[in-house]
């Protein structure tokens, strides 16, 4: 399973999010629950995907900062 990159305008004034969310499997989906209501059913498939980009994006963040 693959996916096209995509641009995603975010109003960088406002301060990021610190914290974290929690995904929790039930009835064969993944809930994930994040920081100010945000909320989302993914099939396993799309969480996996989902928690590589996070983690790739995550590292490649860190490290603009360093």
């Amino acid at each position: 399973m693959s996916f096209a990159p995509y641009q995603v305008e975010i109003d960088m004034t406002q301060q990021p999010y610190s914290d974290a969310g929690k995904a929790v499997a039930e009835k064969g989906q993944v809930l994930l629950d994040g920081p100010d209501g945000i909320a989302i059913a993914l099939t396993p498939d799309a969480a996996e995907i989902t928690a590589r980009e996070l983690l790739r994006a995550a590292m490649e963040a860190r490290s603009q900062v360093e």
